[in-house]
């Protein structure tokens, strides 16, 4: 479920990219929501590792 939440967010977060640039407000808001998922996923992981 989360892969697919990741996987839709990325796909957003290009065409953002695509239409108004890398660093536009709207590219850089929908890549943090992708890190804060992409984190949701790899924090745990890291502290199960520890």
């Amino acid at each position: 479920m989360k892969r697919r939440l990741i996987e839709s967010k990325r796909s957003q977060m290009l065409r953002l990219a695509k239409k108004y640039g890398f660093t536009s407000a709207q590219t850089v808001r929908c890549s943090q929501e992708l890190d804060e998922l992409l984190n949701e996923i790899q924090i745990p992981i890291i502290r199960n590792k520890i």
